[in-house]
């Protein structure tokens, strides 16, 4: 039987990072919250996924759903506005989608190659951040803390490589800035004195939070990271590119296959099942509208990628939202072991 928009079912939000391929999620969540059946309970986020849970948290504390669309809205007009937010300027007037790679940029290796020499801090001496100056302008830290939604925020500790989770209390600007730094293009972020880079290095997003954070069984993975990339990298950006988005999924694959295993566990009645959540898994994702981006256009702030972005997701969650729905806080809507784990389970 179809839900009503007055009985909405529960569930946690796993939001990857990828720079300003985080419009797609932010599109995502414009859909889910436009649709109004969903109810989130707590979002997880990494890099640009943990911009997007923060900006959704204080929207929704102040005028809820409307809220927080408008706010996600506000967010990424003013990423939009500001070309150096994540380390690049806009692409060609009139570019077909693939112009906004900037690894395709006529001379961009060399530059590249060149800027690679030198770390953020020789580059920046003077630490101007723009993105700072956005988050800071665009989340409350008050209502990120205090607000209904629960928020769990992932960065990565430079000294021991494992990932610290900001929540409650804890979490803030810092700390938002940290889960996004990517030590190629920013400066190191220290919280506490302990220095800090980009999440996606540990987690991306860590799904643990939630299992653990929250008491809702459903968990929507929105992924932006390509699991497969046809054809072998050739160049040396190419090869740069395709090792950013392993280890971009890696830490994610890992925490899935645990999680499988676990519910195999749970399934056989090998494990007390007071003690463990009988997950079920949920995904929004659109590899093949995302293709034609590389790696490069993530550091792209041009609001046409930004908007293309954003339709490409709405578009996303409304096949989902038809297709799969129904199946929140009944059955998991697609098949971890065969979308990310099938090569080895094959083996």
């Amino acid at each position: 039987m179809a839900r009503s928009k007055t009985q909405r079912s529960a569930v946690d939000l796993a939001l990857q990072g990828g720079g300003s391929h985080g419009a797609f999620s932010w599109g995502v969540l414009d859909a889910l919250l436009e649709d109004g059946r969903l109810r989130f309970d707590g979002v997880s986020g990494t890099s640009a996924g943990a911009m997007n849970a923060a900006v959704l948290a204080c929207g929704w504390a102040r005028g809820g759903a409307e809220g927080a669309r408008a706010a996600l809205s506000r967010f990424w007009q003013a990423v939009s506005s500001a070309p150096h937010c994540w380390g690049a300027a806009a692409g060609p007037a009139g570019a077909p989608a693939w112009m906004f790679n900037r690894a395709q940029w006529p001379g961009y290796g060399m530059w590249d190659a060149w800027l690679r020499q030198w770390s953020p801090a020789q580059l920046n001496p003077f630490n101007l951040d723009p993105l700072r100056d956005i988050v800071a302008a665009h989340v409350d830290e008050a209502a990120l803390r205090e607000g209904p939604l629960k928020v769990f925020v992932t960065a990565t500790s430079v000294r021991t490589g494992q990932p610290r989770v900001f929540s409650g209390e804890t979490l803030g600007i810092d700390a938002l800035l940290a889960s996004a730094c990517l030590p190629q293009q920013a400066r190191t972020v220290v919280i506490d004195g302990e220095p800090f880079w980009d999440g996606g290095f540990s987690g991306n997003p860590a799904l643990w939070p939630l299992i653990y954070g929250t008491r809702t069984d459903d968990v929507l993975l929105v992924q932006i990271n390509p699991r497969v990339h046809e054809g072998i990298p050739q160049t040396a950006v190419e090869i740069a590119d395709r090792v950013n988005e392993i280890t971009f999924n890696a830490s994610l694959v890992a925490e899935l296959r645990a999680i499988t295993f676990v519910q195999k566990l749970l399934r056989d009645r090998k494990v007390d099942p007071t003690r463990y959540k009988q997950l079920r898994m949920h995904r929004i994702a659109d590899e093949a509208g995302l293709a034609p981006f590389d790696a490069s256009s993530k550091l792209n702030t041009d609001p046409r990628l930004l908007r293309a972005l954003f339709e490409l997701g709405r578009g996303a969650a409304q096949r989902w939202l038809v297709a799969s729905l129904s199946k929140i806080g009944q059955e998991s809507s697609f098949d971890v072991g065969e979308v990310f784990l099938a090569p080895r389970l094959r083996r």
